[in-house]
């Protein structure tokens, strides 16, 4: 894709190592349905979602930890599309959810609430009660204070919670400092020398019953090595509790596997499991994991409509119907998704910023990126946006949220409509002493 200014641009290569995208006849197809096809029916920006992309991870998973008692959770927060969701409810997985409305989604997705864990630091005394109704298998405690409440909550409920207390390993992830959540000095969790009497202080309280250790490092993790380091130490803790006469069942490693964004060399599942088995050779426990990104990154592109080319003296724009508010990722973290165009096209190649409509700076999806000259009309994909894309979506400067479609072979269905102005003021109202003054 990288050409000097002036050089003829013609077929694409895409960035993105997936055999569920692909240019045909000059055209960029998700399975076998043409991008700009689901652009003439559905309008831009729009989702696109690859089910057979979906379904070919999960079973990469499977694969990856065949001959290890595990149970592969879907984190709810990288994608919590009913559709996404569903998909993998069907295969088989479990679900880890972080919220009441993350764990409502994942039952009407089909997820079974004995394959649910619940994270998350601040539940409220209801999303408590939700999860211990539906019988969710453990809750993910990250303090002293939320433990008391959860056995309070049980007690009077007449049942027993089943809890896996959250571990930070003080572990760098090399990654973001925004997703980095296994450090000391990040909020999440107890600190690890704390971790034994956190457990042992279970003993005094009537209403809970430690099932698990969990831990969660951070995302977008590209190597091995930090999973080793910590899952070392998490290990030694499980030993340490056996011996003390605490049973764990459950060693939950977490998620936060990385993807390629742009063609980086990024390990395969099979490779962080190769590299955990001596580690957790003859611990008598089963392995849960909680894939998000992993899963969902690369199922899914922002398909979205080029407005304008704007030149000026030291920057060319190109200004497209897609902003922050639809996938914040670039603005939040300094993102780089691949964005390419849709139908390829011999033309003049020219270095662009690729921006959104929003009144910020910060709206900027590409920078010097190299295309076929743009034009207003064309069709470009922002790609691997499966995951942290419409989930973390808004309505900012009145903007709707865009519409969501999956494709499944030579199908593509709706499944999330546009959102209307109407939608933008659904369940507002102007007080009534305004009309007064």
């Amino acid at each position: 894709m990288e050409a000097e200014a002036g050089e003829a641009v013609g077929r694409m290569n895409l960035p993105v190592n997936s055999d569920y995208w692909s240019y045909r006849g000059g055209e960029l197809y998700c399975e076998d349905v043409a991008l700009s096809r689901i652009a003439e029916r559905f309008g831009t920006p729009t989702y696109v979602y690859s089910r057979g992309h979906l379904e070919g991870k999960f079973k990469e998973v499977e694969r990856a930890w065949r001959g290890r008692r595990h149970l592969v959770c879907f984190s709810l927060k990288s994608n919590s599309s009913l559709a996404v969701a569903a998909v993998l409810a069907r295969l088989g997985a479990g679900v880890d959810v972080v919220s009441g409305g993350e764990l409502y989604r994942a039952l009407k997705a089909g997820f079974p609430a004995a394959k649910t864990v619940f994270a998350g630091v601040g539940k409220t005394s209801r999303e408590i009660r939700e999860a211990l109704k539906a019988g969710i298998l453990f809750f993910t405690v990250e303090s002293f204070s939320e433990l008391e409440e959860i056995d309070g909550i049980a007690g009077k409920m007449g049942a027993q919670a089943p809890v896996a207390f959250r571990v930070t390993p003080d572990v760098d992830p090399k990654t973001h400092r925004y997703i980095t959540t296994g450090k000391a000095e990040n909020k999440f969790g107890f600190d690890l020398e704390h971790a034994r009497e956190v457990y042992l202080s279970c003993r005094r309280l009537g209403a809970v019953k430690p099932v698990g250790i969990q831990m969660h490092i951070g995302s977008q993790i590209r190597s091995a090595g930090p999973y080793v380091e910590a899952v070392e130490k998490l290990a030694a803790l499980v030993r340490g509790l056996k011996r003390e006469g605490v049973g764990i069942r459950y060693l939950d490693i977490g998620g936060g596997m990385g993807i390629s964004y742009g063609g980086e060399e990024v390990p395969a599942m099979v490779e962080y499991a190769e590299a955990l088995r001596p580690v957790l050779a003859g611990l008598p426990v089963s392995i849960v994991l909680e894939p998000g990104r992993y899963l969902t990154g690369n199922c899914g592109c922002l398909l979205a409509k080029v407005l304008h080319l704007k030149r000026k003296a030291k920057k060319n724009f190109a200004v497209i119907d897609a902003g922050m508010n639809d996938l914040i990722r670039p603005a939040l973290y300094n993102a780089e998704h691949a964005i390419v165009p849709v139908s390829e096209k011999t033309a003049p190649a020219v270095k662009v910023d690729v921006v959104g409509p929003i009144c910020e700076t910060g709206d900027t999806m590409g920078k010097d990126r190299m295309f076929p000259e743009p034009a207003p009309g064309d069709l470009v994909a922002v790609l691997s946006a499966g995951a942290y894309g419409f989930v973390m979506a808004s309505t900012y400067n009145s903007r709707p949220r865009p519409a969501e479609v999956m494709v499944h072979g030579g199908e593509c269905e709706l499944v999330r409509r546009r959102e209307t102005y109407r939608d933008l003021v659904k369940g507002e109202k102007i007080p009534s002493f305004s009309e007064k003054e």
